[in-house]
């Protein structure tokens, strides 16, 4: 039978701890993951976006959650072309970086972005040799359009990353216009790596429609709500949304069927404002188990 695994981005979210979610005996942050991992079975790490994790904290996260808890890490943002603070980056390697406020992956000397890779890579080992490490979710900034340059430069990010596994979530409408989505979802398909589904505002540069496609184990898909404050700078006002009965039944409908075509579905809420993600997990969990044949 196939496996539908319901969680959300981030377990660590300051709205969360004042959302009065976690019960008042989880006071320490390994109390509050050994809880979160109670209720369910998946969880993406976010804050791996902006620093690097230590190898000491992977382990951590390991030997705080049961035999067959699932994590996926989000990719560190230099490694995905997002502007980086150089005060984010090894310490060690700052000086070789350019004097600037934020720096990308193309202002960083080979041999340094060779080392953050190498790095970043090994500090994940710890949940990668543990069976723990679902997939890493490498999530392509607005200025990444369709093109032969940047399909290599995804399979170069595969290469690097192998044995670890890799998904893919697009953030530049040209992947997924009707014209291109056949070819973006048969490259995916072609090279096993995960598309990323999501649900998202439409009508904005960084809008993707919510198509979702099996294109390699495990399928996923990600739910960023429907905020009018999409472009807010304010990431709190960006993703506070809570998804309504209706909404969450018939995406229910849609991920079963999603999940018939392939062995593993991913399904992370990323409306991180208050508790909503974790009520909106846990109420699609229960509509899945109940529309599941």
């Amino acid at each position: 039978m196939p496996r539908i695994l319901v969680g959300t981005a981030s377990w660590t979210d300051r709205t969360l701890l004042d959302s009065g979610w976690y019960p008042p005996e989880a006071r320490t942050p390994e109390e509050r993951l050994r809880y979160y991992a109670s209720r369910f079975p998946l969880v993406e790490v976010d804050s791996t976006y902006y620093g690097p994790p230590s190898e000491r904290t992977v382990a951590a996260w390991r030997d705080r959650t049961p035999d067959g808890f699932t994590f996926n890490v989000k990719a560190f943002g230099l490694l995905t072309g997002h502007p980086t603070r150089p005060s984010s980056i090894y310490k060690d390697l700052r000086d070789r970086l350019p004097a600037k406020k934020n720096v990308y992956l193309k202002d960083v000397p080979g041999d340094v972005a060779d080392e953050v890779w190498r790095r970043f890579l090994g500090a994940l080992r710890p949940l990668h040799d543990a069976g723990r490490l679902g997939v890493l979710l490498f999530q392509f900034p607005q200025w990444f359009p369709i093109g032969g340059r940047n399909r290599d430069h995804i399979l170069r990010v595969k290469e690097r990353c192998a044995p670890m596994r890799v998904c893919v979530e697009f953030r530049n409408r040209t992947w997924m216009s009707e014209e291109n989505r056949e070819e973006t979802l048969g490259f995916l398909a072609a090279h096993d790596l995960s598309y990323v589904g999501v649900d998202m505002p439409q009508g904005h540069p960084s809008s993707v429609p919510p198509v979702l496609a099996a294109t390699a184990d495990p399928a996923v898909v990600r739910f960023h709500g429907h905020s009018p404050s999409w472009n807010s700078k304010d990431v709190r006002e960006r993703f506070a949304y809570l998804y309504g009965e209706d909404e969450l039944r018939a995406w229910a409908e849609r991920i079963t069927g999603l999940a018939a075509r392939t062995g593993t579905t991913h399904v992370l809420f990323n409306n991180c404002c208050a508790d909503h993600s974790q009520r909106n997990a846990a109420r699609l969990m229960a509509m899945v188990d109940g529309v599941r044949p």
